[in-house]
């Protein structure tokens, strides 16, 4: 039977990718694509799930929620020198579909209720949405089944600042709300050392997938060019996929073979560590699964074999 989905996203790059692994693999059914401010202009955010929901050929199926478009007490940070766009300069038709008229908050909270224990909620931005949910709600966190969350470091290396990975500095306040709400089962894949050793796609695999010469293939090479050039010159050997993962790991946990129970904390005060997470290993209250290592050439494979196929016509 599908598992229930729900994509809470700041599209841009590597989020529409991780949309098109719910959109298309029939293991998820996906319930709807909740947006929050994140990566780039909260408006282009929106033109970038509807024009990767098009791309799926999943237009009028998959609703769209708007939602936070604004940190809880912070201002908005973009990551926009990373991922231009979010898209490559490309445009989103005049496709006549637009944002359900309900908050993605609300949105949040009813889908939650309405697959109560199964819902696998993915965040893959910050955490705004998710923590407004939790004040709103407080039988929210009960009924979730699994929140997936991309964010935070195990070893303090950041990628905005040396101290924070990006979703969570954007909201820290919202991540220390999330991780203190009581879900059940939260899954946390993080930037270090997941990501930059088992998510990322250099050269020869961008080649490969470029080969296809599907659209979606395209489509990734173009969404993704202003990511990996930013990667590799920050040092990466190529493009970062963490949102792509953590969308797959919501699916199927096969692909992990190391995990570890931490107590998760984050740091919201502090001048220059402002949304540092902090794994404590040594805890007897422990609140997340941190995902330490992937096979990540799998990932890779089932990432070139999705993009391989056609799911609308040119």
């Amino acid at each position: 039977m599908p598992i229930p989905l729900l994509i809470d996203t700041d599209t841009a790059a590597d989020d529409c990718f991780a949309l098109l692994v719910g959109l298309l693999d029939p293991r998820a059914d996906l319930r709807g694509i909740t947006m929050v401010a994140g990566n780039v202009g909260f408006d282009q955010q929106v033109d970038n799930a509807f024009l990767t929901v098009g791309l799926a050929g999943r237009l009028g199926e998959v609703p769209v929620f708007l939602g936070a478009r604004d940190p809880l007490e912070r201002p908005w940070a973009s990551a926009e020198d990373v991922h231009g766009d979010g898209v490559g300069g490309l445009k989103r038709p005049d496709d006549g579909h637009v944002a359900s008229e309900e908050h993605a908050v609300d949105a949040m909270i009813r889908i939650a209720r309405e697959h109560k224990g199964e819902l696998r909620i993915v965040a893959i931005g910050p955490l705004t949405n998710i923590a407004l949910a939790v004040r709103k709600d407080p039988e929210f966190a009960a009924n979730v089944g699994s929140l997936y969350v991309m964010g935070g470091s195990i070893n303090a290396r950041g990628n905005i600042t040396p101290a924070a990975e990006y979703n969570i500095y954007v909201d820290p306040e919202a991540a220390d709300i999330v991780f203190s709400a009581g879900f059940a089962d939260v899954v946390v894949i993080s930037w270090d050392p997941l990501t930059i050793t088992d998510a990322v796609f250099d050269q020869g695999r961008i080649d490969r997938i470029a080969a296809l010469d599907t659209p979606l293939a395209r489509f990734f090479v173009r969404a993704n060019q202003a990511t990996f050039d930013f990667d590799t010159r920050v040092g990466l050997a190529g493009s970062s996929h963490c949102d792509s993962l953590t969308a797959l790991l919501a699916i199927d946990r096969g692909y992990v073979t190391a995990e570890s129970r931490y107590r998760l904390e984050v740091e919201t005060e502090g001048t220059i560590t402002r949304g540092a997470t902090v794994f404590d290993w040594q805890s007897d209250d422990n609140n997340v699964t941190a995902i330490e290592k992937v096979d990540g050439d799998r990932f890779y494979e089932y990432m070139l074999g999705m993009l391989a196929s056609t799911p609308v016509a040119e």
